[in-house]
């Protein structure tokens, strides 16, 4: 796979029968398809459990949600002590380029849930937001914040 801008980190495989690689999905419990875009989230989990502090239990991966009477699926949510949504990330592939159409995506599925943070990677380039509701305004951040910053 893809070398990516985040830490390495002991992951899993296993081929499947179809000869199909799978990697586990530690925060579902189970092999998931190997596709570049869970290979990134695979290493995000990763690095914000190992390296930003990130409790595992208080983060799902593939959660849906319905927006305007549609089902859709956020790639990951990390959630508060009280499970309350605090931050909403969505993957792309490293060969797709971090671009307004994801933003527009991730702020479309925000409507929904109302986060203080987001967080868009692709493996290569990651972007962080912090949204102030009451100024109306969306603030980039120079790094991905560790869990107790977001706090």
């Amino acid at each position: 796979m893809i070398e990516l801008n985040l830490p390495t980190y002991d992951y899993r495989l296993k081929q499947n029968v179809d000869k199909s690689i799978a990697i586990w999905d530690a925060t579902r419990r189970r092999y998931v398809a190997l596709t570049p875009e869970e290979w990134v989230r695979q290493h995000f989990v990763a690095f914000l459990t190992s390296h930003r502090g990130f409790p595992s239990g208080r983060i799902g991966n593939e959660i849906s949600l319905t927006l305007n009477g549609r089902p859709r699926r956020c790639d990951s949510i990390a959630y508060d002590a009280q499970g309350n949504a605090l931050v909403l990330i969505e993957y792309k592939a490293p060969h797709v380029a971090i671009s307004q159409e994801v933003f527009d995506q991730i702020v479309r599925y925000n409507m929904v849930y109302q986060v203080p943070y987001i967080i868009v990677s692709n493996g290569i380039t990651h972007y962080c937001c912090h949204i102030d509701y009451a100024k109306r305004q969306c603030t980039f951040l120079p790094d991905i914040p560790t869990y107790e910053q977001l706090l």
